[in-house]
């Protein structure tokens, strides 16, 4: 299943990225012209077996500091363009390399920061027994309506039953809560007393 799986990560990868790539380098035009150089944004985030890689976005957020020289909160940082950007999940497109090049899948529990990996559980930690995805059951169970446990649980529930059919059934419903746009404005939660920071995110890949 392996083999097969990886092989429909290629095939979608490559073809996504061909039929995407006028609206990629849309993208990658506007955020250079509204935020500058570098137009992408990489995150260190823990991959299958924990091994960390780094996650390729879209940058949505300017350079901002403080006296000390320390970044400002994000929320200073955030612009009505990387709103936009967020808002429509289009700043994640450039995931799709990470599935060509197999840190990543289509399909798979979403890539957290590599903070929480302190955090977890023995069972939340079994979420790493496969490749993270661009998506996932949880994101096609709630998304920000699901608490932080709940998300956890649906990550092992797939690494316990994921199939190529169960894949191709969460691409579709995927489409269908990307176009609803169901859970995208929901608020964060956090388990426990802020075991878990905001995760930058949060939106539909988490």
């Amino acid at each position: 299943m392996n083999d097969m799986k990886r092989l429909i990560d290629i095939i979608l990868s490559l073809v996504a990225l061909l039929v995407l790539s006028p609206i990629f380098l849309f993208v990658a035009f506007k955020v250079r012209n509204n935020l500058g150089s570098p137009i992408f944004f990489l995150q260190e985030r823990p991959g299958k077996n924990a091994k960390i890689f780094k996650m390729i976005k879209f940058r949505s957020m300017k350079d901002a500091f403080d006296k000390e020289g320390n970044p400002l909160p994000d929320d200073q940082r955030i612009t009505p363009f990387g709103h936009k950007l967020r808002s429509t999940t289009l700043d994640e497109m450039p995931q799709l390399i990470n599935v060509l090049l197999g840190s990543m899948s289509i399909v798979g529990p979403r890539p957290q920061m590599k903070d929480f990996l302190e955090h977890y559980s023995v069972e939340q930690m079994r979420r790493h027994e496969v490749k993270p995805g661009m998506t996932g059951l949880a994101q096609v169970s709630g998304r920000n309506n699901l608490s932080w446990e709940e998300k956890f649980n649906l990550d092992v529930q797939y690494v316990d039953t994921h199939s190529i059919s169960l894949d191709f059934k969460i691409m579709f419903k995927t489409v269908k809560v990307l176009i609803a746009k169901e859970g995208i404005n929901a608020p964060d939660q956090t388990v426990g007393a802020a075991r878990f920071s905001k995760d930058d995110s949060s939106k539909f890949l988490d």
